[in-house]
């Protein structure tokens, strides 16, 4: 089964988008089958990895609203490990024409059952709001990872974000973790930086990535290829940074991994031997 993570955050311009594709194709780098689900109408995700709209015809509005199969929406990319279910604009109608549908919360979970089994990881890049889109990621992830930029207002806005989190947990999705507190758009020359990372880490300890992602030119300048870091400047610290959060994930969940398919296994030897009897 897939793990699924849910890159969110109510504030713009925080490198959401940015390490959600830039997560996806480090994971997707290191040969782990990794699915881009983009939820944000922006469709930053889709034109981050090579995706632009006339490309395809089935988006994410479709398996939302019309209920769509996802397997229709999913599109390759440059990378070989690495697919997306594109957005559009069109996304952001979603949050009027699922207030008054049945199991609205539900759509993106029921949507992904039929595939968690043909991915390593599901990365889903969430819009900057705390609507029916994010919920839906929210109630459908394992887990969620919370980019936050290094500045003073980003900060105040994380105490929301944790309240829906737990929220979401009590009523909606049980299992739901928070995977991290990603610290990104470090400047080490700028005191704020230093500050933000100390109060962040002194507040939630070991829930702060060890990693934090600089401000960098590569980054930025990545998506208007249609790339992600990794393939514009491997040797950037962005994508340096960024590879180091990849082994994280697959460190911190290749034990489970591992465990589930050995179950698995055992569970299919266990029942060829019952059918020999």
């Amino acid at each position: 089964m897939a793990r699924v993570i849910a890159v969110s955050n109510q504030k713009g311009g925080v490198g959401k988008t940015t390490s959600a594709i830039n997560i996806a194709a480090c994971l997707a780098a290191a040969e782990k089958k990794v699915l881009v689900i983009d939820l944000d109408p922006q469709a930053n995700a889709g034109s981050g990895l090579g995706i632009y709209k006339g490309d395809f015809d089935v988006s994410m509005y479709d398996v939302l609203v019309d209920e769509s199969p996802i397997t229709s929406a999913i599109l390759h990319t440059e990378l070989k490990c690495l697919d997306i279910a594109p957005s559009l604009p069109d996304l952001v109608g979603a949050e009027v024409e699922l207030v008054s549908a049945i199991g609205r919360e539900v759509r993106l979970k029921e949507a992904l059952a039929p595939i968690q089994r043909l991915y390593d990881f599901i990365v889903i890049d969430c819009p900057p709001a705390l609507g029916i889109l994010t919920v839906n990621a929210l109630t459908a992830a394992d887990s969620v990872l919370i980019p936050l930029q290094c500045e003073y207002y980003a900060m105040e806005g994380l105490s929301q974000l944790v309240k829906t989190v737990s929220l979401i947990k009590k009523r909606l999705n049980p299992a739901l973790e928070r995977e991290g507190i990603l610290l990104t758009m470090y400047d080490r020359r700028n005191n704020l930086s230093h500050q933000v990372e100390q109060d962040i880490r002194a507040h939630f300890g070991q829930e702060v990535f060890p990693v934090v992602i600089p401000r960098n030119v590569k980054l930025s300048e990545a998506p208007s290829h249609g790339k992600p870091v990794i393939l514009y400047d491997i040797n950037s610290t962005g994508a340096i940074a960024y590879m180091d959060v990849a082994r994280i994930l697959i460190r911190r969940h290749q034990s489970s991994s591992s465990g589930r398919n050995k179950s698995e296994k055992g569970a299919t030897t266990k029942q060829r031997t019952t059918d020999q009897r």
